[in-house]
């Protein structure tokens, strides 16, 4: 007899739910930083490597800390809370989403993942690579 299949239920979120506040690198020492991106009256980064704080242009905002490539496209997260979600998503064998005539957003954050994320076949190189952006994080 087989496991039980990991279940995974979109809870509707979208991906401006996490982008308020991000993980980018340091525009002066390229560590990790904190991206508040809803501080009036500008947005601005907090490095806790080199003291940085202040606004940011928001034609150059930072890049993101958590993103890396696979041999099939870039995978990226704005913070923990994203990547956890998508982990949870890529890991599980059965992935569930309201009725279609249930109210709410149908093009949740989940959803709008690229197909390669998706499939099965490809589920150990995104969970690798989604384990060492996490352990980016973790270790610095």
């Amino acid at each position: 007899m087989s496991p039980a299949p990991t279940r995974f239920h979109d809870p509707g979120s979208t991906a401006s739910a996490f982008s308020g506040s991000a993980l980018v690198r340091c525009p002066r020492c390229d560590g990790i930083a904190h991206f508040e991106r809803r501080t009036p009256p500008q947005p601005r980064v907090i490095c806790r490597s080199c003291g940085l704080c202040g606004p940011v242009d928001r034609c150059a905002w930072p890049a993101l800390w958590l993103c890396a490539g696979t041999r099939h496209g870039e995978l990226w997260a704005y913070n923990l809370a994203h990547l956890d979600l998508i982990r949870r998503f890529v890991a599980a064998s059965l992935r569930e989403r309201d009725p279609w005539y249930e109210h709410g957003r149908k093009m949740t954050c989940v959803a709008r993942l690229p197909a390669w994320v998706k499939r099965a076949k490809n589920r150990d190189e995104v969970l690798r690579v989604i384990d060492r952006m996490r352990n980016s994080v973790m270790g610095s």
